[in-house]
């Protein structure tokens, strides 16, 4: 799911694309899943491997920056998975792991989400 460049803040009460996946509405290739979070692969990819992992039940979660004490134990878990998912990519040489807040962060679905990246050596940050 590359982002483009106009960004969607979803309304109360409306779904995300990231929602849209987690239902079904919209196909992708999910690469990991459990009862909190889903991981697929970007449909435009900046490296070799590049996955979007996203908390299943958003609660709020529109970014980083708006996160609650209430959502700590989402982020952890996402971190987990993240490392999980790596593991099952074969990305033992590395990978970089990237989180997009708010418009001067290059956010553009308003969904908390992490970037896996790897399959590669990965330059520095003007290559995403």
């Amino acid at each position: 799911m590359s982002e483009s460049n106009s960004p969607h803040i979803p309304k109360d009460g409306e779904d995300s694309i990231f929602d849209k996946i987690v239902k079904r509405e919209i196909p992708s290739t999910v690469v990991y899943e459990d009862d909190l979070v889903m991981a697929f692969r970007d449909i435009a990819p900046k490296a070799p491997v590049h996955i979007l992992l996203i908390p299943k039940n958003r609660d709020g979660l529109t970014r980083m920056s708006v996160a609650e004490e209430k959502h700590k134990a989402i982020f952890g878990h996402m971190l987990w998975a993240s490392s999980e998912i790596a593991r099952r990519e074969g990305l033992a040489e590395g990978w970089r792991l990237v989180i997009n807040d708010g418009p001067n962060g290059g956010q553009v679905v308003y969904h908390l989400h992490m970037h896996i990246l790897g399959g590669e050596k990965l330059g520095d940050f003007n290559k995403l």
